[in-house]
């Protein structure tokens, strides 16, 4: 997620030592767990009636949410912060061989079969915003590997 003051923060200090590296590198499951738990999109997903389940199904079930998290600017980027991880959950819980990866910088995205890696937090940041691409379109994408 992109929050000015904790970007900052990030460059200042070693994410190496962060608490959730240290997670990543004891508990990949326990991690993934964590990553997973999408606590607003859920919420706002179960408001209209959306069963999240973790599968690509429910990805275009949010696509066709009407995007009510753009008039509150304050709400926006948290909404994206848990549709990336939502659609990064669905795909390492769908595609064989895909997993989570911590970048350098503390950002988690998901690492393909390819060796490709999928800034989901980015992605979903954007069809937060925009309403592109859609999930089901960047899911379809991944799947293809």
């Amino acid at each position: 997620m992109n929050i000015p003051f904790l970007d900052n923060w990030r460059k200042k200090h070693d994410t190496a030592g962060s608490p959730l590296v240290s997670v990543f590198d004891r508990d990949p499951e326990g991690a993934a767990e964590l990553l997973a738990e999408c606590e607003l999109l859920r919420a706002r997903a179960q408001e209209a009636g959306v069963t999240l389940d973790d599968t690509p199904r429910s990805l275009g079930a949010l696509d066709q949410l009407p995007p009510r998290w753009r008039d509150d600017p304050e709400e926006l980027p948290w909404v994206g912060n848990d549709a990336g991880l939502y659609l990064g959950t669905v795909i390492v819980r769908t595609v064989p061989g895909a997993g989570w990866r911590l970048r350098p910088d503390g950002q988690p995205v998901v690492r393909l079969p390819s060796g490709r890696e999928v800034n989901v937090v980015e992605a979903g940041l954007d069809w937060a915003a925009t309403g592109t691409p859609e999930l089901t379109q960047i899911y379809a994408e991944s799947a293809e590997f």
